[in-house]
């Protein structure tokens, strides 16, 4: 009911329909823009002019003045209810009322198809929705329509403006003209963006297609990994019931053997028992001749008898623990090996630093396994293979083929850098040190950052490494160079990625202080310790 009431209220008195484009005269009259227009029109000439609701005369031609608020009111009704959209009717229609099709902004009139037909198809015959609000349409200054474009302040401005007004003397377009240079440059902007959203659709598709990837290898290695540990458990249960049993048929054997000797006992003790009878029986006699005819009741204490139990039970008197402990390790060690085997853990490579690469300002200790920064120069041979100018060494062993784990403890230093590298490093100049060419990979820490580099190429890492131990992973074939902090959990720094031509040493640059790489075989512990990021030996 309200809405109904107040449609009405917003009623042109001239076409009795929602107001478009409002004005207000002097007494206070609402009207369509248009509507007024054309009863002024009409008016003129007669000597006067009068509002058509309340018949208020004025001598002269009334101001129309927009009525914003009326508009905005109107508007607003009209964009939530579109059925109540006024209808225009057509100018040229003076004795019936004709819908109007378009607006022509030139000729401030309205047309219905008939009269449409016959209109100027010139230029400036700007044809609109006849619905549409006139506001824009028009210069608020000169009330004039807006035919040109002023390019310097990117506005649409009507003639006066451009002749006599504030854009006089500017640069301007016709509105055509400049409508079709944005036009121009929509369209190429239309086409970037269409090529942006075909890329990113395309960069859709590839995440997509490498999420359903990692999602297929992720059920993959949680099948397989259930797997192995089915697999594991079976054999864990087998080598509990071999175990138990051979404790249970040693226990048996004990028992049996201690049966054995104490039935052997109980015999004797009866055979002691009837001589001693004897024994008391004669010492009762009286008759000595008696006593002395009796034969001698022979050796009381069987001293081979005890020595044969002693060897019995020492033979088979007790559970045989270290072979159960033998059996035991044997299956857990069987296990843990078919384990790595399965899952094709990297091997722990003991590392052992090579002296005849080792910079003259570099100590290397007695074991081979921690580099120290010296103040004092080592005054080694100079060979081709030693590091000129830089506390850098190199490893022994090289690395062709497999894959391979090393670990450094860098809690003695606060500037350094580990990794690997190709034996073909240059060893003078700032080229030499690991990491600032592209035959090396290194972890650096320097300044409290944390850095990865490879051919002077930088990551730098968000945080500092929660752990003093670093661990560098190498897998020859897939080439990856891995890093880990060793805390708990263990954490991946970063992989490199490379394909390898080359054999790869294990390298240390040391600025102070000292670098101890993690020595002796720590076997199924290390295996053990590795088992968890070894199921995520990938690049990331």
């Amino acid at each position: 009911m309200a809405s109904t009431d107040l449609s009405q209220d917003l009623d042109c008195p001239v076409c009795l329909s929602i107001y478009t484009d409002p004005v207000i005269l002097r007494c206070g009259h609402n009207f369509c823009r248009v509507c007024i227009d054309r009863v002024l029109d009409t008016q003129e000439g007669s000597g006067g002019y009068s509002c058509p609701k309340c018949r208020e005369g004025f001598m002269e031609q009334p101001t129309l003045q927009s009525n914003i608020a009326l508009r905005k009111i109107a508007e607003s009704f009209l964009s939530t209810h579109p059925d109540q959209e006024a209808e225009v009717f057509c100018s040229n229609c003076v004795h019936s009322s004709v819908k109007a099709v378009k607006y022509c902004l030139h000729c401030d009139v309205s047309l219905c198809v008939k009269h449409l037909r016959v209109h100027s198809k010139a230029p400036e015959h700007v044809l609109c929705n006849p619905n549409t609000s006139l506001e824009n349409r028009k210069c608020s200054v000169h009330k004039k329509i807006r035919e040109y474009y002023c390019t310097e302040d990117a506005a649409c401005i009507c003639v006066s403006c451009s002749l006599a007004g504030e854009h006089r003397g500017h640069q301007v377009e016709m509105l055509d003209e400049a409508s079709e240079k944005k036009k121009k440059k929509l369209r190429n902007d239309l086409q970037k963006l269409m090529t942006g959203t075909e890329e990113a659709e395309k960069r859709v598709q590839s995440l997509e297609e490498r999420r359903r990837k990692a999602q297929e290898k992720a059920d993959g290695e949680t099948e397989r990994v259930s797997a192995l540990f089915r697999d594991i458990r079976r054999q864990l249960e087998d080598l509990e019931k071999r175990v138990l049993s051979d404790i249970i048929r040693q226990a048996q054997q004990v028992s049996q053997s201690y049966n054995d000797i104490i039935q052997q006992l109980e015999i004797k003790k009866e055979e002691l028992s009837r001589k001693m009878r004897h024994i008391e029986e004669l010492c009762n006699m009286t008759d000595p001749l008696t006593v002395l005819q009796e034969s001698d009741t022979g050796d009381l204490c069987d001293t081979e008898d005890r020595e044969r139990h002693d060897k019995q039970l020492h033979d088979g008197g007790d559970l045989d623990v270290a072979g159960i402990s033998h059996t035991l390790h044997t299956g857990l060690s069987d296990i843990m090996s078919g384990v790595i085997q399965t899952l094709g853990l990297p091997v722990y490579a003991d590392i052992l630093l090579d002296v005849n690469t080792a910079g003259n300002n570099l100590h290397i200790s007695a074991d081979r396994r921690t580099a120290s920064k010296s103040v004092s120069s080592q005054y080694r041979q100079e060979s081709p293979e030693r590091f000129q100018y830089w506390s850098q060494v190199l490893s022994s062993q090289r690395f062709s083929s497999g894959r391979h784990y090393w670990e450094v403890d860098v809690g003695g230093s606060d500037m350094w850098r580990v990794g690997m590298c190709y034996p073909s490093i240059a060893r003078r100049g700032w080229q030499s040190v690991i990491g600032d060419n592209n035959k090396s990979w290194c972890l650096e820490r320097g300044y409290n950052k944390y850095l990865l580099i490879h051919d002077r190429k930088v990551i730098q890492l968000p945080d500092r490494i929660p752990s003093d131990r670093v661990r560098i992973c190498l897998d020859y074939k897939a080439g990856q160079i891995s890093f880990y902090a060793l805390c708990d959990p263990i954490r991946r720094l970063h992989t490199f990625t490379a394909a390898f031509t080359k054999p790869l040493h294990a390298a240390l640059w040391v600025y102070g202080g000292c670098v101890k790489i993690s020595g002796g075989n720590r076997g199924s512990e290390r295996s053990a310790h590795w088992s968890g990021p070894a199921l995520g030996f990938t690049a990331p």
